[in-house]
């Protein structure tokens, strides 16, 4: 019996190791469209990070000498066409230069592991060194759109660095572990409770530091603009509300819209109020 116990306890563990290797090695997305077919010139680039890796991703170059990042959210890349193609289309419209990658260990990117981001801060950094060296003239101001993991990212980098101007933050998620737990339900159909014992294996193996992003609720002074939707099976817009109260007390430019959509679905569900709430907010700041 002792002998089966042991058994059963290994087999439970290296399930949970093979789920927490799986969590943070997704299989990657990589579709055939490009700006060309939007009716758009681009450019192939090879973004460099701060910390040696190569990222994939394109250049599109526009009438506005400010330059908008759409960043997507785990398990996807610039290819996604439920929110990434759509969002590069209407910026496209709205005359600003684009500059679209995907994230490590995403897409056509080098990486073995996502963090879902801390480490693609890093990204996001290089991605305006990027732009910043090699198109400093569109670069007079520098907006953010982020979805899910790429929100996350943008309210890092609004707070880390001085030369982004103002972003999106579509469905953030602001407890990492609570989304994470939910994520084993939404994308596997695994219990919640299992990712107690899977979230070591997913430190083990990327090396992510944990965030606090309510932290970041007292650093981000810049023009900020959430989006949360009340049948969002991963991201509860309480959570989001919380961080925008705590912000709002530092930040007089920060503004929350909540809807009735699922997960980075709002452009989907209610695009035309999407498009003329962020083409509102860009047009201030940027």
């Amino acid at each position: 019996m002792v002998w089966i116990l042991i058994f059963l306890l290994f087999l439970f563990i290296a399930f949970s190791a093979f789920v927490g290797y799986k969590m943070v090695k997704p299989p990657r997305f990589i579709g055939s469209w490009t700006p060309k077919d939007l009716g758009y010139d681009y450019e192939d680039v090879t973004i460099e990070t701060r910390d040696g890796l190569k990222l994939s991703g394109w250049w599109i170059p526009n009438e506005k000498n400010s330059t908008v990042i759409p960043l997507h959210g785990y398990t996807r890349s610039r290819w996604d066409d439920v929110y990434m193609k759509q969002t590069t289309e209407f910026l496209l419209k709205e005359g600003y230069s684009v500059l679209v990658f995907d994230f490590r260990a995403h897409g056509k990117s080098e990486g073995t592991y996502t963090t879902v981001g801390e480490r693609e801060l890093i990204d996001v950094l290089s991605a305006v060194d990027w732009l910043k060296k090699n198109h400093p003239e569109k670069a007079e101001g520098i907006g953010l759109v982020g979805f899910s993991m790429g929100a996350v990212v943008t309210i890092l980098a609004l707070a880390e660095d001085e030369r982004v101007t103002c972003g999106v933050a579509d469905s953030p998620p602001i407890y990492l572990d609570r989304t994470g737990a939910r994520g084993l339900k939404y994308f596997a159909n695994l219990p919640e409770w299992l990712y107690t014992f899977v979230k070591p294996f997913t430190k083990l193996f990327s090396g992510a530091k944990e965030l606090n992003m309510l932290e970041y609720a007292d650093k981000v002074r810049k023009p900020l603009l959430l989006i949360a939707g009340e049948k969002d099976p991963l991201v509860k817009v309480d959570e989001v509300r919380e961080f925008y109260e705590r912000n709002r007390r530092v930040n007089p430019n920060v503004e929350l819209w909540v809807t009735d959509a699922p997960h980075v679905r709002t452009l989907k569900f209610h695009p035309e109020e999407w498009k003329t709430r962020v083409r509102s907010f860009l047009a201030k700041h940027l």
